[in-house]
């Protein structure tokens, strides 16, 4: 494990001393309890191990994710505002192309820093809901095309994509509700206001284990740890519907690249050897899967592709 220097490398020519030398805030464009925060709090609390600085994370919710991801792109470009960013990062501007509207912000104005986790997510239903597997479900939503709701953090948002890909391979009809972020679909889900919900496996693990909520499929090429008695869409015969809730850190894009660097180094540090990280992330249910460089540029390019492919399919929506 490299050893850093709590008070970093060098800023670009004009600007003074080094960075961090101040407090960096982390925004989570989501209200708190869902992926992005989940994966947040224990980022933030590493990073402020390795700077000795604050690493305040600031929920900044409201249309899907694109206020608090705007503010990123708007903030100054020196380091100190940095965002958790979900898959739905590069959707976003395209739905709102969709909607005829001039995007909030688009993917130009950040500078991938690196990924944090990646993981499939799982279907959800009540622990009291009638269906015990996705068969049963499918059977029933046919017999009441719309009568079977679903949530999501906002029209587009990643677990809007998810059960979109479902729906259209299993040709159900489900009653979109959007909320603002996944923590309150989660909620609602919980309180028996949704039928169902695409949600990432950390902020789901816990319910599941309490038996207040069932899981019967994940959108994973291999069964979720933690939920290995829960089939994948594919092996209920749908090939096409694989699909992943990542985390990664973005910056705005004119960052100088030394601040870029020093982040980059201080969360591969926390990723490969902070062990209370490692077991917050793993208790969530969302181990790290961490990449950077080139190796998550060609991720972030060929996952935002099929997203937006996705998107696309949807469609405008009321």
């Amino acid at each position: 494990m490299m050893a850093l220097a709590a008070a970093g490398l060098p800023v670009a020519a004009g600007a003074q001393g080094t960075w961090p030398s101040r407090p960096m805030q982390m925004i989570v464009p989501f209200p708190p309890g869902g992926q992005a925060d989940v994966t947040a709090r224990p980022v933030a609390a590493a990073l402020e191990r390795v700077f000795g600085q604050a690493v305040p994370v600031v929920n900044r919710p409201g249309a899907g994710g694109i206020l608090g991801t705007a503010s990123v792109a708007r903030a100054a470009p020196d380091g100190y505002t940095a965002l958790m960013a979900l898959s739905s990062h590069a959707v976003l501007p395209e739905s709102e192309r969709i909607q005829g509207r001039t995007p909030a912000y688009t993917i130009e104005q950040f500078a991938p820093v690196a990924r944090i986790t990646a993981d499939p997510t799982v279907f959800l239903v009540p622990a009291n809901a009638p269906w015990r597997s996705i068969e049963e479900l499918v059977a029933d939503a046919k017999k009441r095309p719309g009568a079977i709701t679903f949530g999501s953090a906002g029209n587009y948002s990643t677990l809007h994509v998810a059960m979109a890909m479902f729906t259209g391979s299993a040709g159900i009809d489900l009653l979109h509700v959007p909320y603002q972020g996944g923590g309150p679909a989660l909620t609602a889900l919980l309180s028996g206001t949704l039928h169902t919900l695409a949600s990432g496996p950390g902020p789901a693990l816990a319910h599941v284990k309490e038996g207040r909520l069932r899981a019967l499929a994940s959108w994973g090429r291999e069964r979720l740890p933690g939920f290995e008695d829960v089939p994948t869409f594919i092996e209920f015969g749908h090939p096409e519907v694989e699909f992943y809730i990542w985390t990664a850190v973005f910056l705005p894009a004119a960052t100088p690249a030394p601040v870029q660097d020093r982040l980059r180094q201080a969360l591969r540090q926390i990723c490969e050897g902070d062990e209370g990280l490692r077991r917050a992330l793993d208790t969530a249910g969302s181990p790290i899967a961490y990449q950077e460089g080139a190796e998550f540029d060609r991720f972030f390019q060929q996952d935002s592709a099929r997203l937006i492919r996705a998107v696309q399919r949807i469609g405008k929506v009321d």
